[in-house]
């Protein structure tokens, strides 16, 4: 599909101002609290460790939630999206709240091209971000291109084996491809992941599965070292409706039945030597 960019960013930029209106994404809280961070962030908040003094690029940002979150850890950050529309809003934020983050406006693939190459000590992607890419191999060379020898990927994404699933189906039935594959799959959806009442015109997306084992050899192919990779039964939203249990202590969503059946996410981190 060639105009995939084209259907995807229609979505996106439609959906920002739901997403920033949603409590889901909790822009007030960021503006009220300035200890307040993400969900996201806040899951991991170990296993990212010191953050103070480094630089740090968050790639597929979005609204900046998880962008202002590092900031406030103590990371210098930058943050890019090919959505003009959330980059608005996360500029807006980040004014709001006094953060010094530089947002720049980029599909993913022409990171380098916008961005320092060589020049960063923490790449970060966020939960949602790997399906909106056809090639993961393309995408290990963005994170390789900008990390500084000594500089770490840190990634929490969506399983995608949770991916490979039709959650509309009770119990949850493999439908969709496990491995990356050249064409997408295509939806044509009305809503959206949080709870709005807005109608949107573009419904549709085109979206692409990656398989662990794809994601960690186009890393080590492009030298990287994989020093983390975590499994979870949980993740921030709740990905079949109906059948997930919310846990407010972690933030997360899990099967409600034998979770323990389902990787739902995972976390990985991965250095440049």
């Amino acid at each position: 599909m060639t105009d995939y960019l084209a259907i995807n960013l229609a979505n996106w930029d439609e959906r920002a101002p739901a997403h920033a209106a949603s409590p889901d994404y909790a822009l007030d809280r960021f503006r009220a609290d300035p200890g307040f961070l993400s969900g996201v962030v806040r899951f991991d908040r170990e296993r990212l460790g010191d953050l103070a003094g480094l630089r740090g690029v968050h790639l597929q940002c979005h609204l900046g939630t998880d962008t202002l979150s590092l900031s406030r850890l103590g990371a210098r950050m930058s943050g890019l999206d090919f959505s003009g529309a959330a980059l608005d809003l996360a500029r807006g934020l980040a004014a709001e709240t006094g953060a010094e983050i530089d947002y720049h406006h980029s599909d993913l693939y022409a990171a380098l091209d916008v961005l320092d190459a060589g020049g960063y000590d923490l790449v970060y992607t966020g939960v949602g971000a790997l399906c909106w890419l056809p090639s993961i191999e393309r995408w290990a060379d963005v994170v390789a291109g900008l990390l500084r020898p000594g500089g770490r990927l840190f990634l929490r994404e969506t399983h995608p084996m949770l991916w490979a699933l039709d959650e509309t189906q009770d119990p949850p039935t493999v439908v969709h491809p496990y491995f990356e594959r050249a064409e997408p799959v295509v939806f044509d959806e009305q809503g959206t992941y949080v709870a709005t009442d807005v109608e949107f015109a573009s419904t549709r997306s085109a979206e692409w599965n990656h398989g662990l084992g794809e994601i960690v050899t186009a890393l080590l192919g492009r030298g990287l070292r994989l020093t983390t990779l975590v499994e979870h039964d949980s993740v921030p939203y709740e990905a079949i409706p109906g059948q997930m249990d919310f846990d407010a202590e972690t933030g997360e969503w899990r099967l409600r039945d034998q979770p323990d059946r389902l990787a739902a996410s995972y976390t990985l981190i991965a250095v440049k030597p």
